[in-house]
């Protein structure tokens, strides 16, 4: 029975100590990550710095269920609402396409054109299977190493902290987070990845998947339309 108590104490004692370091790294990755994307997010297309090319991070076009999926929405609205503004002249959308009938850069291509952003100033890159992947690729294969991110609020401090980790001089477009209903499993989901990225920065120095081969951007004059002078 003593061996048993000594035991249950020893186990407790183990189990306390690793879940005070969880909690322990989840702050540290939570409070690199701000400090690091700190000042670098902007909310609005007259404060945000003019950047020639534009990284909009890629999610799925419907959900899980088949319905129109918010985040996509959001990302693209905020896209096409900073290349009409004349802040980027260039826009590349990187997502997911490994496997069949999935493919998010295509879709956020479709997406943007229909709101009214030529073809010819989208780039798809295919291979952005994570953030690091979008974030890190934008240099290695298109030669960036300043540009602005596209993605949601909650989101946007983890892509600038990989850009920075990366030496990239990265700002970031925040287009609004969802109501509670719709961010709050992506949002415990975000304080998780963080502390994972930490890992991956700081342990792992982990790469993208597909680190290259280079590709040129062919940045044309932007052709936006112009706003309609007030008579």
């Amino acid at each position: 029975m003593k061996t048993y108590l000594k035991r249950f104490r020893r186990w407790l004692i183990v189990s306390g100590v690793m879940i005070l370091a969880g909690i322990a790294a989840l702050l540290c990755a939570d409070v690199d990550c701000r400090s690091a994307a700190s000042g670098k997010i902007f909310r609005s297309v007259e404060t945000i710095p003019t950047n020639d090319v534009a990284l909009v991070l890629g999610t799925s076009k419907k959900t899980a269920r088949g319905n129109p999926n918010l985040h996509f929405t959001q990302r693209i609205k905020a896209a096409a609402a900073l290349f009409k503004s004349g802040k980027v002249r260039h826009l590349i959308v990187s997502g997911d396409n490994s496997v069949k009938h999935y493919d998010e850069p295509t879709d956020m291509h479709d997406a943007l054109v229909a709101a009214g952003v030529p073809t010819n100033a989208i780039t798809c890159d295919y291979a952005g299977f994570r953030t690091l992947d979008s974030v890190v690729r934008a240099k290695t294969v298109f030669g960036l190493t300043n540009f602005t991110i596209v993605t949601e609020q909650f989101h946007c401090p983890r892509a600038v902290w990989i850009a920075q980790r990366h030496g990239l001089d990265a700002v970031a477009f925040a287009a609004p987070d969802l109501s509670a209903r719709w961010s709050a499993r992506v949002k415990v989901r975000e304080t998780l990845a963080r502390t994972l990225c930490a890992l991956d920065l700081y342990v792992l120095n982990r790469q993208p998947k597909f680190p290259g081969p280079p590709e040129t951007l062919l940045l044309a004059e932007h052709s936006a339309p112009k706003p309609t002078p007030t008579p």
